[in-house]
This record gives structure tokens, C-alpha cells and sequence, in this order.
């Protein structure tokens, strides 16, 4: 009477559970770094595109590199980390089969190697047939050698069919049973694809995508959305107009109102003209005008930059708000010599009429 030893039939069922397990953990695994490579590759994305655009806005050259530079570092730890498994799949035999070409398809381009899309029957040794699409290159002068019904040699790695390539030189032996051997087409339904990544890939990396770029806002929020700071006098925009008649005229791209401009504009056309005699200056929204007084005329005048130009805005806004005219249209400052001072007025325009106010009333 044979007996079985309880410890051994307990560890043979422990391997057995163990060998069933290997393939799902793998796969799991597989999974699991296709997903976290997902998740990376959209945080490169997202980082490497809002880098380069921020970088642009604000004229920053080093987040312009960084963002180039980041696909690039990327790549090559994508490279150096896949190098073990290349490896263990280097070292997996390929499996030799024969396959059937059931229709094929050429494009690209007319001279050289031309991809050719190929639908075959694959027929592997004591295994099921199975449809398999695959691209192959191939010289434009051999194209008439491939013809539907002819059948290949084909190999490819026993757990990734659809990696399979085209043997262009077989073995003789090989070649032999292409010459010799019938291959029933197998059914559409048997046609084996690569696996999809899945939804969770793709998830995963719009998730990472809208985190890099959030990432690079964050950090530079500061130069991205601050206030922008006041124009330098060399910034802005003005020309000045001499007339022969004894005035000049100062266009500028700004109100006059705004802080400093008024300022900057006298200094501008006290650089092209003598602004130590003037006897009337005329202020307008975008335009300064000077008249500048007689040569040798006995007339009162004043130098131009003694002009209180700070107290300008002020006296216009209030002009605004206390001569009715209806909704204010146009102003304009006239400063004229007298005395020993200078007399100011303000006329505001508006649907209703006019109005003036001098400075002091």
C-alpha cells in the first residue's frame, strides 16, 4: 500500500498555488509600472510645455532650458531603466513559425524601403493558427515577391506575438517548408493585438500633465502676475514739434494725467528747445503745447520747468466733478504769466457746453 507523506504533498501544493500566482503577479506589476511611467510622462509634458511658454512671457532663458532639457534627462532614464529588461528579453528564444499572407498594403514612400502592412495567418509548430498584422519594410523592387496566399517566416517572442518581424533569409530548411506547406487561414477573431494601456494610463497622465504645468505656475506666479511697474521716462513714447512761429508742440503715446508724465514731457522738450521763456503753455490730454516768447520782446514769461506739473491732475479731476457740462469730453490747462506768478485755468467740454475753473476758484 503506497502512502503519501503529508509535508511533501503540502509543499507541492504550495508550489503549485505559487506557480499559479507568478503570472498574475507579474502582470500586476506590469501594470503597475506601466501606470507610474504614465504619471511621469504627463508631468514631463505638462512641466516641459508650461516651462517653455512662462519662460517666453517672462523672459527667463534658464526656464526656457530647463523645460528642453527636462524630455531629454527624461528619456534617458526611460533608457537606462528599461536596460534590465531588454536584457531578460534579449536572452528569451524567439519562436519560428510559419505564416500565410492573407492581404498587404504598401505606402510611404516611392524610392527605397517602403513600409508594407501586412494581414497574416500565423501557423507556429503543435500550437493554434492566429491572425497577426504586422509592418514590415520592404525594397521596392522586391514588392511583386509578396504576393496574398505566399507564405513567410516570421519569429517573435513567445509572450509578445505581436512583436513578430519577417525573417528575410530563412534557413534553408525553412525556406523549404514555405515552399511545401498548405496554411488554412485562420478566423478575424483570433487576431492578436498589443495589450492597451488602458483608461488608467491615460488618466493618469492628464493628471500628471495638469500637475506640471500647475507646478511651474505656482512657482513662478510671482513674475507672472505682477503689477506692471511704471513706464522709465526712455520708455515713453514722444515727439516734439517746433514751429517757426515760436511754439513747440510734445505728442505723447500717454495721458498727461498719469503719474510723472506731464513731468516727463517738459523734460523732453526742454532737451531740444530753451523752455526759459515762455509765455503760454497749453496741457491736453496726450499733447503739450508751448508758446515761447519774442526774441527781444520786453513781454512777461517764465521757465517752463518751474511748471507745478504734480498739481495739474488734481486740478482737472476737480474741474470734472464741479462744472456741469454733462459727461466731460475734453479738457485743457492754460498756464499764462502774471506778475510775479503764474494764472491757471481749466476748461472742461461736455455735451452740455463748457466750463472753467481757475486754480484757486
Amino acid at each position: 500500500m503506497n502512502t503519501v507523506d503529508p509535508a511533501k504533498a503540502r509543499h507541492d501544493r504550495i508550489e503549485r498555488w505559487r506557480g499559479d500566482r507568478r503570472p498574475l503577479v507579474g502582470a500586476t506589476l506590469a501594470s503597475l509600472v506601466t501606470l507610474v511611467r504614465g504619471f511621469l510622462t504627463g508631468i514631463i509634458s505638462g512641466t516641459t510645455l508650461c516651462a517653455v511658454i512662462v519662460g517666453v512671457v517672462i523672459e527667463y532663458v534658464p526656464l526656457i532650458i530647463t523645460g528642453l532639457g527636462l524630455p531629454v534627462v527624461y528619456g534617458i532614464l526611460l533608457y537606462l531603466a528599461g536596460a534590465p529588461r531588454r536584457a531578460r528579453e534579449a536572452k528569451i528564444v524567439p519562436v519560428i513559425a510559419l505564416a500565410k499572407i492573407e492581404s498587404l498594403r504598401a505606402g510611404g514612400t516611392e524610392t527605397g524601403d517602403i513600409p508594407v502592412d501586412f494581414d497574416l495567418t500565423v501557423a507556429p509548430d503543435g500550437l493554434a493558427t492566429f491572425r497577426l498584422k504586422i509592418t514590415h519594410g520592404v525594397n521596392l523592387v522586391d514588392i511583386p515577391d509578396y504576393r496574398p496566399g505566399d507564405v513567410l517566416v516570421v519569429r517573435y517572442p513567445p509572450d509578445r506575438q505581436w512583436k513578430a518581424e519577417v525573417v528575410d533569409r530563412p534557413p534553408p530548411s525553412w525556406e523549404l517548408r514555405a515552399a511545401e506547406v498548405t496554411i488554412e487561414s485562420a478566423p478575424e477573431s483570433s487576431l492578436v493585438r498589443e495589450p492597451p494601456e488602458g483608461c488608467g494610463f491615460a488618466a493618469l497622465a492628464v493628471l500628471g500633465f495638469l500637475l506640471g504645468a500647475a507646478l511651474v505656475l505656482f512657482l513662478f506666479r510671482a513674475e507672472l502676475f505682477a503689477p506692471e511697474t511704471p513706464a522709465r521716462p526712455e520708455e515713453t513714447q514722444s515727439s516734439v514739434t517746433t514751429s517757426s512761429s515760436g511754439s513747440a508742440t510734445v505728442d505723447v503715446d500717454r495721458s498727461l494725467l498719469g503719474e510723472g508724465e506731464l513731468r516727463r514731457a517738459i523734460d523732453s522738450l526742454a532737451q531740444t528747445a530753451d523752455v526759459s521763456r515762455v509765455i503760454t503753455v497749453v496741457v491736453e490730454d496726450r499733447r503739450l503745447t508751448v508758446v515761447f516768447a519774442p526774441t527781444g520782446a520786453q513781454v512777461p514769461r517764465f521757465d517752463l520747468r518751474a511748471l507745478e506739473a504734480d498739481r495739474v491732475p488734481a486740478l482737472v479731476r476737480r474741474a470734472k466733478e464741479t462744472i456741469d457740462v454733462g459727461e466731460p469730453r475734453t479738457w485743457q490747462v492754460t498756464t499764462v504769466p502774471f506778475g510775479t506768478a503764474m494764472s491757471t485755468r481749466v476748461i472742461v467740454t461736455g455735451p452740455d457746453g463748457s466750463g472753467s475753473l481757475a486754480d484757486g476758484g
